[in-house]
């Protein structure tokens, strides 16, 4: 059974400046209707990664394909890009705005405005055509960005910090767009700092560091990778004194579970079995998978700034 081709493919990409090597050599492949997560540490190369996917520049080594077709610094109509740094015109209106926009990706004026209804229509907010940027607050602002990134019907949008401004019922009306987009096909490069937001929504990751890829692949399978054997119990009391003497009982979470550790002699099955032929009922029993956050901060060796 053939693979899917891959909306954009990176092959050992390189990028030098000055002396300081920014990417290293690296390699990652982004599927359609895939939900991808590009992250790490500041300075770890995410930002010249993305010029480099945008054309903005070109590698110095290896090769970024897009749908196929090598990027060679010429705008592609097929690449929606919201920047960490937002750019609107502020003395333009919306509508203006907008309609400036999808032009220069080549739409004509009367297909280029029914889009852009569409979107605000989507939205709610098809009677903002006639504001002005600058009368809008940053959450409204940031609806307009987001508009202007997928208007166009890209094959592939990279969304830098894309939830910035955003009140929780927009960036939920925001995400809901991006899952939205991506099941229809759009490949979908996610990059942020809010690492429950990536848990939420990648379907997978690559972690850069230093300008080289420290970590790749499904979320669930790296958080079964980094796994410590570690479960969370709750049977109505403390389980100190109700366990095998090897597994260790580690904190109560705010949520008034136990978490323990279980040597590797030790199985689930088999502690749960423990417990019950003591006549103690079990109330919950899961693994207790780490956080992504947890994850980057082991690998990176860095704690995420924006991460309590």
């Amino acid at each position: 059974m053939e693979s899917t081709p891959s909306v954009l493919d990176l092959q050992q990409v390189t990028k030098q400046y000055e002396g300081h090597r920014a990417v290293n050599q690296l390699t990652f492949q982004v599927k359609p209707g895939i939900l991808f997560g590009l992250l790490g540490p500041n300075g770890a190369g995410k930002t010249s990664t993305i010029r480099m996917i945008t054309g903005i520049t070109l590698p110095d080594e290896g090769t970024i394909a897009l749908n196929g077709k090598i990027v060679d610094g010429r705008l592609s109509q097929d690449i929606g890009y919201l920047p960490e740094e937002r750019g609107l015109y502020k003395k333009m209106t919306v509508g203006e705005h907008l309609m400036y926009l999808i032009r220069l990706r080549g739409w004509n004026r009367k297909d280029g405005k029914k889009k852009v209804l569409e979107w605000l229509e989507r939205f709610e907010i098809e009677d903002w055509w006639d504001k002005k940027i600058e009368e809008l607050s940053k959450g409204m602002q940031q609806k307009v960005q987001f508009i202007a990134t997928v208007m166009h019907d890209p094959k592939l949008m990279i969304l830098d910090e894309p939830f910035s401004g955003l009140d929780p019922v927009n960036t939920r009306l925001v995400q809901e767009e991006i899952i939205r987009l991506s099941k229809a096909g759009c490949g979908v490069i996610l990059s942020t700092h809010r690492m429950e937001q990536v848990e939420e929504l990648c379907d997978e990751i690559v972690v850069v560091n230093h300008g080289e890829k420290i970590l790749e692949g499904a979320i669930e399978d790296i958080k079964m990778k980094y796994w410590n054997h570690e479960y969370l119990i709750d049977i109505g009391m403390s389980p100190a004194a109700y366990l095998p003497e090897n597994v260790e009982v580690l904190q109560q979470t705010n949520k008034g579970l136990w978490e323990v550790r279980l040597p590797d002699d030790i199985s689930a099955s088999s502690l749960l079995q423990h417990i019950i032929q003591q006549d103690i009922e079990v109330l919950h029993f899961e693994k207790s998978l780490p956080s992504l956050n947890e994850i980057f901060i082991e690998v990176t060796g860095e704690k995420n700034p924006q991460i309590a």
